[in-house]
């Protein structure tokens, strides 16, 4: 596998082009200057995680595919977006994207080894579920999965990378959907609320009722709260 880390090349800059009120159509895919030139001219894919930081639930990673005719307009880094734009963009990037795939590590997991190799483990799942496999991966942070698709890490990918933001948006909606679900099954925790996140409610729920199967026992303060118990 090769792999790469890039911190300070400029994105390719988009040509002019026609916009309408959902989609930019451009000759070239925008994040073709991350690649190496050797790569550039085939399909690339940006990847990113979410829930990397919560006390419950899992992490989740996908991988996005965009083609350059048809990239969505309006897409970046999910945290600089309301829940209701995600979710328009969200919408958007699944009917227009060429290929899109998700990894899914659950907390027991997640306990098992660590938050780190969970994270690359959900991405590399990520990109093999892709039903369409690029010819190469920029992956946001400072590391790479073990895939056997040529890599690039870009720091601050999210910001710079229009397939890494898109990825962000679909791991953020995928995994808030999925935590919103297991509210029905633990009301108590006020899932639908924090998503899992350790605020300062749902530290006193744990701490009331005890963690539940969705919460990472490795992580503090639920590791501390469990040798209490005992």
């Amino acid at each position: 596998m090769r792999s790469s880390t890039i911190s300070g090349i400029e994105r390719a800059r988009r040509p002019r082009s026609k916009r309408n009120s959902r989609l930019t159509q451009i000759s070239e895919h925008p994040d073709q200057g991350f690649a190496p030139r050797e790569f550039s001219s085939g399909l690339i894919a940006g990847v990113d995680e979410a829930g990397r930081g919560p006390l419950a639930g899992p992490v989740v990673a996908s991988a996005v595919v965009l083609s350059s005719e048809r990239i969505p307009e309006g897409i970046k880094d999910s945290k600089q977006l309301s829940p209701g734009r995600r979710e328009e963009l969200y919408r958007a990037i699944m009917n227009e994207a060429l290929a899109v795939g998700t990894g899914v590590v659950s907390a027991p997991a997640i306990d098992f080894m660590n938050i780190l190799e969970a994270t690359m483990l959900a991405m590399a799942e990520a990109v093999r579920s892709l039903a369409e496999q690029p010819g190469f991966v920029l992956v946001d942070g400072t590391g790479v999965p073990d895939i056997a698709v040529p890599a690039a890490s870009v720091i601050g990918g999210d910001r710079r990378c229009v397939s890494i933001a898109a990825a962000s948006i679909v791991a953020k909606v995928t995994r808030d959907k999925f935590m919103e679900h297991m509210d029905s099954f633990y009301p108590r925790y006020r899932f639908r609320v924090h998503k899992g996140y350790g605020t300062r409610e749902h530290i006193d729920a744990i701490r009331r009722y005890g963690p539940t199967r969705l919460h990472r026992f490795s992580f503090e303060p639920v590791k501390g709260m469990v040798r209490n118990r005992a």
